[in-house]
């Protein structure tokens, strides 16, 4: 996006971004609902409504990132969820995990479509055809980005929960104990460039599925 955003792509950015990530917690919080958890219908936090799940550093980051860097980092509040109201822990709280990544998955489907509507049905002529795909182009953008983000296998993203089922109970113990410390490392990471290289292969691999899209 450059080097800097401006006000007026802001202005569409910020509306897909609250939806994006309010979806994510959504379905975090419907997928531990229907395994058993009633601790986020108990905590408010089964609804799609942005006020439920904004965290306002989170907010502020994503809006200064774009505007003076260009570049898109934000995050929600996490959904409380306790595993040990499910019937099978690990397997389970991994796909409570999953389901963030999933629904931002599904999001961008959802605007990939909408985008090849407006790119091939509306003619030239059509006064907000150009603002029209470029909101959709930010749809499919925002919802790849965070669910690719959110797939690094790295504590507390989803994917460390993905990672965790996986290995045995000691191992998994070891993902789980970094946790206090996910946020340092995370932060790390991304200042040395070391998440990139993780994170970008994953990204063009995503975005490859949908044919045809770019900017």
């Amino acid at each position: 996006m450059g080097s800097g955003g401006n006000i007026a792509d802001l202005l569409l950015l910020l509306p897909v971004f609250l939806l994006s990530i309010s979806l994510h917690e959504y379905a975090h919080a419907w997928a531990a609902t229907k395994l058993g958890d009633p601790t986020p219908r108990a905590l408010g936090r089964l609804t799609v409504n942005p006020r439920a799940h904004l965290d306002p550093l989170g907010t502020i980051m994503f809006i200064a990132g774009f505007l003076f860097y260009g570049f898109l980092f934000g995050w929600a509040k996490p959904v409380p969820v306790n595993h040990f109201n499910f019937r099978h822990p690990r397997r389970d709280f991994a796909l409570v995990a999953i389901s963030g990544p999933g629904s931002n998955f599904m999001q961008a489907l959802g605007w990939y479509l909408l985008w090849l509507a407006f790119s091939f049905a509306l003619p030239d002529s059509f006064p907000l055809r150009v603002p029209l795909i470029f909101l959709c182009q930010l749809g499919v953008e925002i919802n790849i980005i965070l669910c690719c983000f959110n797939l690094i296998p790295i504590p507390p993203l989803d994917g460390s929960r993905l990672l965790a089922w996986m290995l045995p109970p000691r191992q998994a113990a070891a993902i789980d104990g970094l946790e206090r410390y996910g946020m340092i490392i995370l932060m790390v990471l991304i200042f040395t460039g070391i998440f990139a290289k993780f994170y970008f292969p994953l990204f063009h691999a995503v975005i490859s599925l949908f044919p045809g899209f770019g900017r």
